[in-house]
């Protein structure tokens, strides 16, 4: 938890209750289902939570915004971004039914009321969001392939609406079809040796 307050030092109460209520929740659900790796439960908050909060570091989401979460797997990174920004609605979205129960448990667990999931494949889901995230689910031109259309044309945020993708490595290759892309290093806002390599790619969606 300490990791967490480190880099977001004006959490409220009720924000500091659930980020540390989330350790609890996985290692409960972990030993049910397993959505979280044995050795990555115990450096859940490095690994998994300061991680996904990576996101929060490049954009400050607006009350009213929402926000899809493709592959959201065991939650991340929607579910502490929807601790983050109570106000931002969060949709997160996985095709694997066991992970969707345990991220709905959670989300239960935590009183979240700014969460909403859905079991299936993202290209079914027919709305509109403000950006778009994940963590490294699929190469760059397929995740932009399934999120086709999916991204709202009214812009609020200082950033263009689009996609904001957590990857590590090098992104020369991936990214050369995406010359608008914008790679923020994580290492330039977190100090832990975890983050060395890795990024968050936005990427603006353009509208003719």
């Amino acid at each position: 938890m300490e990791i967490i307050q480190k880099y977001f030092d004006n959490l409220t109460e009720k924000q500091l209750a659930q980020f540390s209520k989330l350790q609890e929740l996985y290692q409960d659900w972990n030993l049910k289902i397993n959505v979280v790796s044995r050795k990555d439960i115990d450096e859940l908050y490095l690994r998994h939570v300061l991680h996904s909060l990576g996101i929060a570091k490049i954009i400050q989401f607006k009350p009213g915004s929402r926000v899809m979460d493709v592959g959201t797997g065991g939650g991340f990174p929607g579910i502490p971004l929807a601790i983050l920004f109570p106000e931002t609605q969060f949709h997160l979205v996985d095709s694997i039914g066991k992970k969707i129960k345990v991220v709905n448990e959670v989300v239960a667990g935590l009183g979240l009321e700014n969460v909403k999931t859905t079991h299936g494949r993202v290209e079914d889901v027919n709305e509109t969001y403000d950006f778009i995230v994940s963590r490294a689910v699929a190469q760059m031109e397929t995740f932009v392939r399934w999120n086709k259309g999916k991204i709202a044309k009214k812009q609020n945020h200082d950033i263009r609406n689009g996609i904001l993708y957590l990857k590590g490595g090098d992104l020369t290759e991936e990214l050369k079809l995406y010359t608008s892309a914008t790679i923020y290093d994580l290492p330039d806002y977190f100090d832990e040796d975890f983050f060395e390599t890795k990024k968050v790619v936005h990427l603006g969606m353009k509208f003719k």
